[in-house]
């Protein structure tokens, strides 16, 4: 007993477990950056493609306020609205997880979550580490063409919000980011039960486009709608980042809805991890 314990390793300090910790994040994330810029012309093309819509909102919204006769809709006119759209590309950008979910719910079903259970390396903070180091390849890829057509429909802007309100927008577009990758990843840990979730995650897609603002601003909708809408997430990920740039969104209700988006991200970071601990516990994997 005297021998086992003198040849065992010296306790690491909470100081090295953090450094270790770090060290082994910063890898990952190096390897997920270097994976992303393998088809760099590819990923390249893909992201250009997205920027074409911008020229068919502008002209539907234009068309809208003309046929209306109306100067605003919604509390919003129609320069108002254009910028509000090209704002919420900006916090789409952020907070939505193309394959995430899927991904999730594709190792489950075919075994390949078993290296997680095998290997001191956690699933969500490798799938964590691999969506950061997708976001930063695409704004280095995206940064030119964002900063193009924000330069074109400039006077579709009222300028440039106070340094608190933009401090603000700057923290919901990172609460966004985090916030739609646990409650996405939360969906495809689902896969522990359901195997396909696909059809969960068509309705959650549905929703979300609806929902978050990303189609039209939330102020158009009817109010019950509107407190229903409240009640969910989904406007944190495109809507509160946009109307907290054009200044609808200030204040005490700015306050308020900074600490809705935190709590929601910090119950996802829960549900994730509650998820994942139970998911693992009846998970059965065999042969090699």
């Amino acid at each position: 007993m005297a021998a086992s314990r003198l040849d065992a390793p010296p306790p690491r300090d909470a100081f090295g477990t953090l450094a270790a910790a770090l060290q082994t994040w910063w890898t990952v994330l190096r390897i997920c950056l270097a994976e992303r810029l393998v088809y760099r012309g590819d990923f390249a093309l893909g992201t250009l493609m997205r920027f074409l819509p911008i020229v068919t909102q502008v002209f539907l919204w234009t068309a809208v306020y003309k046929a209306s006769g109306q100067r605003l809709i919604g509390g919003y006119d129609n320069r108002e609205m254009v910028a509000y759209y090209l704002l919420t590309m900006v916090a789409r950008a952020f907070s939505s997880m193309p394959g995430l979910a899927s991904g999730i719910a594709r190792q489950v079903r075919e075994g390949e979550i078993k290296k997680f259970l095998i290997q001191p390396v956690d699933l969500l903070g490798f799938l964590l580490a691999a969506r950061v180091a997708h976001k930063l390849v695409y704004y280095a890829v995206a940064i030119g063409p964002f900063a193009l057509a924000f330069y074109l429909c400039r006077d579709y802007f009222p300028g440039w919000p106070p340094p608190a309100a933009l401090a603000a927008f700057a923290l919901s577009l990172a609460l966004g980011f985090a916030l739609g990758f646990f409650l996405e990843a939360s969906m495809g840990l689902a896969a522990f039960w359901f195997l396909e979730v696909s059809s969960l995650l068509f309705v959650y897609m549905l929703f979300n486009f609806f929902c978050s603002g990303h189609m039209f601003p939330l102020d158009i909708l009817p109010d019950w709608a509107r407190t229903l809408v409240d009640c969910l997430p989904l406007k944190y990920f495109a809507y509160f980042p946009a109307a907290v740039f054009l200044g609808k969104v200030h204040g005490a209700e700015l306050a308020r809805g900074l600490a809705m988006q935190a709590a929601w991200l910090a119950a996802f970071v829960v549900v994730s991890r509650l998820l994942l601990n139970a998911g693992y516990r009846r998970y059965s994997g065999y042969g090699g």
